[in-house]
């Protein structure tokens, strides 16, 4: 009996890549896997149902149960009515895992407001979506003890910043915030809520022209299945004890990032003096900032050395 036996889990994206392999875990692991890709080309165009099909058929042919699916994220509407078809084939849901994405890079000063607004769309109105109409369900069972799960997937192109990803960034940065909404409003209703930033080899990197590509040596340690375990663990009733965290997935290392806090504080009393809150900023804060900046660049020199490439390159056409 595997670690998911019983539970629904409903996982976009599903099609291809981290989440194709998130999929295929948690099928194996017992779960019945509502596969939804809507099986669209890296920028979004051209969407297909082959893809969802034949997810769904691995995982049946392995023994599994899985529906295969082909809505739109970005069409709200839609994602009541897919919500409402994982509960009527399974009779509930327990998990969901939004994991669907485009990629349209551009540097900022070359970038579209078309190509804004669809990475923005499918990125975090697509979370946003579905993850909406899974918490109305949720709410409406009443279940503080329900084990229910969401899991978001951010990047640390948001985390770190990308430069050649603005709009990719700007999305994945907007579902870290939504997660932690997410987790400190639906808690009570039995529900986790938590973002991955995986790193692995998929179409979306392997856009990337490979001399400007980070990353660990080895096409194993990149491989999507390193990510599932991860999502695994998340989705099962296990982690109950986690929520409202980032945590990252990359070849054989999962981490936990730490959570946004205050690390330096200057105060001031009686009359504003200007030069006098200048200088303090300066004193205390510069001194952490340069420490911080030292070690973002120790860290993104030997990621660069270790996949051959040559350092401080951009990931976007100019």
């Amino acid at each position: 009996m595997g670690i998911l036996e019983g539970r629904v889990a409903l996982v976009t994206g599903a099609g291809r890549g981290i989440g194709a392999a998130v999929a295929r875990l948690l099928a194996a692991e017992g779960a019945a896997v509502v596969v939804s890709d809507l099986g669209v080309a890296l920028d979004g165009s051209g969407p297909s149902d082959q893809p969802a099909q034949q997810v769904a058929e691995e995982i049946r042919r392995a023994g599994g149960e899985a529906l295969p699916d082909a809505t739109d994220v970005v069409d709200f509407g839609a994602c009541a009515a897919l919500v409402e078809r994982a509960v009527e084939a399974y009779g509930h849901l327990d998990v969901v895992v939004t994991a669907a994405g485009i990629l349209r890079d551009r540097m900022l000063f070359n970038l579209s407001e078309a190509d804004w607004d669809a990475v923005v769309a499918v990125h975090l109105k697509g979370t946003f979506n579905v993850a909406r109409h899974a918490a109305v369900w949720w709410r409406a069972q009443r279940n503080p003890e329900g084990h229910y799960r969401l899991v978001t997937f951010t990047s640390g192109s948001g985390l770190h910043g990308a430069p050649g990803q603005p709009n990719y960034a700007a999305a994945k940065m907007g579902i870290v915030g939504f997660t932690f909404s997410c987790a400190n409003a639906l808690g009570r209703y039995g529900v986790t809520a938590n973002a991955v930033a995986p790193a692995a080899a998929t179409r979306m990197t392997e856009s990337i022209p490979a001399e400007r590509r980070r990353g660990g040596p080895g096409a194993d340690d990149r491989s999507p299945e390193r990510i599932a375990p991860l999502v695994c663990y998340l989705a099962s009733t296990r982690s109950d004890w986690l929520t409202g965290q980032v945590l990252s997935a990359r070849g054989t290392q999962i981490g936990l990032y730490a959570m946004p806090q205050v690390t330096r504080q200057v105060t001031w009393a009686g009359e504003l003096d200007l030069e006098g809150i200048f200088s303090a900023l300066e004193r205390s804060f510069r001194p952490a900032v340069a420490g911080a900046q030292a070690s973002r660049a120790a860290e993104l020199a030997a990621q660069a050395s270790a996949a051959g490439e040559p350092v401080g390159t951009s990931d976007a056409k100019e």
